[in-house]
């Protein structure tokens, strides 16, 4: 197995609220946004039931700048990147652990009329 493939997540979904830039004196750019997935399926009932994840993303560089200029809420989009954790510690002296997908394409699904 190659090394690409040992931490790579593929996704498509629908924007939950626009991107949001972030411009850094170094003039590196981060764009964090918010994806949705839909998944589909029929309980014991037999109703057909949606179950929604929202999946937290960022992007950097070019690509953080091209994901603002084309995306905004609502937009269909497919995401390759990689799973990563982080933690920080807040204002109250918790620790917080994150887990995002660093994204390293993108494309915007147009859909026609």
């Amino acid at each position: 197995m190659t090394s690409s493939l040992k931490n790579s997540v593929q996704l498509i979904g629908n924007m939950g609220k626009d991107v949001v830039l972030t411009n850094f004196d170094n003039g590196n750019k981060k764009a964090a946004l918010v994806l949705a997935t839909n998944d589909f399926y029929t309980n014991n009932k037999g109703e057909k039931v949606k179950q929604t994840e929202w999946h937290n993303l960022v992007a950097w560089g070019k690509t953080a700048e091209l994901m603002a200029e084309s995306l905004s809420k609502g937009s269909e989009v497919a995401i390759q990147g990689k799973l990563t954790n982080r933690s920080y510690t807040d204002k109250d002296g918790n620790t917080k652990y994150v887990t995002e997908i660093v994204v390293n394409e993108f494309f915007r699904i147009a859909r026609s009329a």
